[in-house]
């Protein structure tokens, strides 16, 4: 390869270093930036600080255990009906102010159950009273444009004001209606089920709805009362469907068209039912880990793998010398390059996902291994710096690409079937065996045929 491409692709990496390096631990570059502003009285922004996402074991939160009371389900709905159930609960939590809350389905020994972690919250009382309220369905009419403006203009009058200056303004409480929507009698209760179909002519999906008979009536008046208006679907008072009527409906049954995909039919669909047949859950298990035990786990965590990349790093330079010592930059880069995607993807870190990361740093190390003592064979064989390179990289590639992929599976059967702490193990074990071999078959590649041509590589000592 010509010497003019490598340099370009050498500082394409020094640039890349730099810009990992910097969003990985942007501290001391900002802090030279502080010196610098206020030295030669210059406006530099702050490099771009992003903190990692930390979970719970790490920040300190909360564990929460439901189990689903699935009695009044039939059993061909259990699924569906747990899925929908985890869409209200996490809605229910995100609405509750909770950052990137984890919440998932289990079944053990026929009992289904429901898993809540709640990262940063150490009294979860009001958070445990939200969840275990049943969903809660309901269809609302679209409110006049008058009716809205009344409402809104109160809003307006009462911002800024404190609570009790708000009760002195006439009419406050309507400050706190929704200037769009009024809700009606027709709710959850009334409806049967809710079906995913697809139009026959063009292929897209659309939700069929089945009211019982005093909700066929309820829903008969509304759309009779509503034609050429939105009838808002509401969960929990979110709105999940603002569809139009187009006229009115009798018989109790109804579709739901609109620009979605079949996911979102299918999630719509789930939250529907979930809100027409409520599903019992009861907490069974709570849990509560203080930051101050996260914060020494975090520590620990860091140290071992501070302890680890250095160890690694001096077997490099002991046994493969020069070839090591630049392995050693590519596993810096390698790191930084990883760290900085855990943070704009982004990641949430635990213990089981920053094992995974170290792990990870020893697939790295591995390919890099098998490279250097492909690259001894070949020059005791007497062939030429160059050639004993790009055939160290060539023969040892299959191995190479073998290992990793092999667990790359692994891990990703664990990420598919495992619970949210192997999730996280499985994640950043496959993010870092992917970076992994961009570092040692690029990166260490390239450093090491920066030297093809010059002095160094006559330096047998160095190689071998």
């Amino acid at each position: 390869m010509r010497k003019r491409k490598i340099y370009l692709i050498l500082i394409g990496i020094v640039v890349l270093a730099f810009l990992t390096g910097n969003l990985s631990y942007p501290k001391y570059l900002n802090q030279g930036i502080d010196f610098l502003n206020g030295s030669f009285n210059v406006k530099i922004s702050h490099f771009w600080d992003v903190p990692f996402k930390l979970g719970l074991d790490l920040q300190g939160g909360t564990h929460l255990l439901y189990e689903a009371d699935l009695s009044s389900i039939e059993k061909e709905n259990y699924s569906s009906a747990m899925q929908g159930l985890r869409d209200i609960i996490e809605r229910r939590v995100n609405f509750f102010g909770v950052a990137e809350p984890v919440v998932q389905t289990q079944e053990a020994s026929g009992q289904h159950r429901l898993v809540v972690e709640l990262a940063g919250i150490k009294e979860p009382a009001e958070a445990i009273k939200m969840i275990g309220r049943t969903p809660f369905l309901e269809f609302r009419e679209q409110r006049t444009e008058e009716e809205a403006q009344k409402i809104l203009n109160k809003q307006k009058e009462l911002e800024g004001l404190t609570y009790e200056e708000a009760q002195k303004i006439e009419n406050w409480e309507l400050a706190l209606e929704d200037p769009y929507f009024i809700s009606t009698t027709l709710t959850g209760k009334y409806l049967e089920k809710a079906n995913l179909g697809f139009n026959q002519q063009t292929g897209a999906p659309l939700i069929s709805l089945q009211f019982n008979n005093e909700g066929a009536e309820i829903f008969e008046q509304l759309t009779s009362q509503n034609v050429g208006k939105i009838l808002g679907i509401f969960i929990d008072g979110v709105a999940i469907s603002t569809p139009v009527v187009q006229e009115a409906i009798s018989g109790g049954k109804a579709q739901i068209t609109g620009d979605f995909t079949v996911e979102e039919a299918k999630e719509l669909v789930r939250n529907l039912n979930a809100g027409a047949l409520p599903v019992p859950i009861k907490l069974i298990s709570q849990q509560t880990v203080g930051p101050t035990l996260g914060a020494v786990s975090l520590q620990k965590s860091l140290m071992a793998g501070l302890f680890g990349f250095l160890a690694v790093i001096m077997f490099l330079i002991i046994f493969y010398r020069f070839p090591g010592f630049l392995a050693s930059l590519a596993l810096g880069v390698y790191v930084a390059l990883v760290l900085s995607l855990f943070k704009l993807i982004p990641v949430t870190l635990t213990l089981a996902g920053i094992g995974g990361f170290i792990l990870s740093i020893g697939m790295a190390v591995d390919a890099n291994i098998l490279i250097f003592s492909r690259m001894r064979e070949e020059l005791k064989e007497e062939k030429s710096f160059v050639i004993a390179l790009e055939e160290g990289f060539r023969r040892s590639w299959p191995s190479i690409r073998d290992g990793n992929l092999t667990t790359l599976i692994v891990a990703l059967i664990l990420f598919g079937l495992g619970t949210s702490f192997i999730k996280g193990f499985a994640l950043t074990l496959s993010i870092g065996i992917l970076l992994s071999m961009f570092s040692a078959i690029f990166i260490t590649r390239n450093l090491l045929r920066l030297f093809a041509g010059t002095r160094l590589e006559k330096w047998g000592w160095m190689w071998k």
